[in-house]
């Protein structure tokens, strides 16, 4: 099994901005076939966050023969799921992600795992899977253990999948493959950027902060600009490494680009990764 490239929307945010349609067209005729869409702002818009009904966003895609695989959705509650299960599966995608939660404490992070296990039930009913996507500060160790450990281990397998951002494993001190390997029956996506091989700075954004409440203000404190973030293989992550441990799973089916920031135009940057990725073995784009 060889895993498909895809892309997040939320590295051409810009252009989606701009014209939503216009720039799925351009993605597509770039050669990116699987796309997963950037809604932060889902109790407005149940759909691509940019207020595109589905079948226009289907038709769309269908004319450059690409499709929806999955959806970054937030915020993503039992209370406004239903509507959003419907639009994916009209564009037949197959995952719905919640990109990031913070936390303040342990109970909180088991009182978010409650929710997961609903949320995801009621995805797994309406046909589609539910998957966590990580940042830095789930690394943060709380009771002797990491918060993205406390995830897996109190959600069900059966409703909580995992999508994991290789780049923030790195960012909170760990090592990506060995979290692919750990997690390797929950592991449904992979999302992969990559980090500047000569970065002066603390690599592990934990230092610090790790006795801090990492709230939303406190990320973007850490974060800065995130022009560290380059294009794919162009930095000094392993991406064959995290490649090869992806297809051992068996059943991982996407690694996908997300390019946070860039130093480029947006639509040059996804170019430069594609260029770049097409240099890797076990990767398929059709």
């Amino acid at each position: 099994m060889s895993m498909k490239v895809g892309i997040q929307l939320f590295s051409v945010k810009n252009e989606m901005a701009k014209d939503p349609l216009a720039c799925i067209e351009q993605v597509a005729k770039t050669g990116y076939k699987y796309i997963e869409t950037a809604n932060h702002r889902a109790d407005q818009d149940c759909g691509c966050g940019f207020g595109v009904p589905a079948n226009e966003f289907k038709a769309k895609l269908d004319a450059y023969g690409a499709q929806v695989v999955s959806g970054h959705i937030f915020p993503m509650r039992e209370d406004n799921i239903g509507p959003i299960i419907d639009y994916y599966n009209v564009l037949g995608a197959k995952l719905l992600v919640n990109p990031m939660n913070v936390f303040r404490d342990k109970d909180e992070v088991l009182q978010y795992c409650d929710s997961y296990n609903r949320v995801g039930k009621k995805i797994t009913e309406g046909g589609l899977r539910f998957c966590y996507h990580n940042h830095f500060h789930e690394f943060q160790q709380m009771d002797g253990k990491s918060v993205l450990d406390i995830i897996m281990e109190n959600t069900d397998p059966e409703y909580v999948g995992l999508e994991l951002d290789t780049y923030w494993v790195v960012r909170g001190g760990e090592d990506p493959i060995e979290y692919i390997h750990r997690y390797a029956d929950r592991l449904l996506a992979i999302h992969q950027k990559d980090l500047e091989k000569n970065f002066a700075g603390e690599i592990n954004q934990l230092e610090g902060v790790q006795d801090r409440y990492i709230d939303h203000s406190v990320f973007s404190e850490v974060c800065g600009d995130r022009l560290e973030i380059v294009e794919i293989g162009t930095g000094q992550l392993d991406i064959q490494g995290i490649i090869d441990a992806g297809n051992a799973t068996g059943h991982t089916d996407y690694i996908i680009l997300e390019q946070d920031a860039t130093r480029y135009p947006e639509m040059e940057s996804i170019r430069i990764s594609m260029d770049a990725f097409r240099k890797f073995k076990g990767i398929e784009w059709e």
